[in-house]
């Protein structure tokens, strides 16, 4: 009798214990379409480095733990990187779509990036809606194991890794964009 009693108890935690999981791997990674095929999401959250990096316009520095409490896509890139130059217009439609309070694509050109050639590039491609971050000496990338560019990496909510994805991709597809909005609603 106290067992019956108790089973509408444990149901209720079985289910409240599966709507805390963080993400649904097998749903996320049957999303990916095209180029986000590249994308790898890691079984444990991976923690990322606290090292910071220059904020655009000589405005100080910044740390990734600023971003906690939104999903943030971050992406390494380059002005002499051919494929990073190629997608940046993709992440500028992404952020324009999909940024706000729960979601923020961060750029982040790493290595030798002259602050006049960053700020030709945007405004040659009239990019107004991402930062123009820099980690000069790649101490953040090499932290962060970024081994060739582009490489986007996804953060959660708490600061950690989620995904990586190496190389260039159509970050302003529909595949992409059902990825990141499922991160953005958990």
């Amino acid at each position: 009798m106290r067992l019956l009693r108790l089973i509408p108890l444990y149901i209720a935690l079985a289910l409240g214990a599966n709507a805390a999981l963080a993400i649904d791997l097998p749903e996320l990674e049957a999303m990916r379409v095209g180029d986000m095929k590249k994308l790898n999401f890691h079984s444990t959250p991976k923690p990322v480095s606290d090292k910071a990096f220059f904020l655009a316009d000589d405005a100080g520095t910044g740390t990734l733990a600023e971003y906690k409490g939104k999903i943030v896509l971050l992406n390494f890139w380059a002005t002499w990187c051919a494929p990073c130059r190629a997608e940046m217009p993709m992440l500028s439609e992404l952020q324009a779509e999909l940024g706000g309070e729960d979601f923020e694509v961060v750029t982040l050109a790493t290595g030798r990036n002259s602050p006049a050639g960053i700020v030709k590039f945007f405004d040659e491609t009239g990019i107004t809606n991402l930062p123009r971050h820099q980690d000069p000496k790649q101490a953040l990338a090499r932290e962060m194991a970024v081994l060739g560019l582009p490489i986007t990496v996804i953060l959660d909510r708490e600061g950690r890794e989620i995904a990586r994805l190496r190389g260039d991709a159509e970050w302003d597809s529909d595949s992409a964009k059902a990825i990141l909005r499922a991160l953005i609603d958990e």
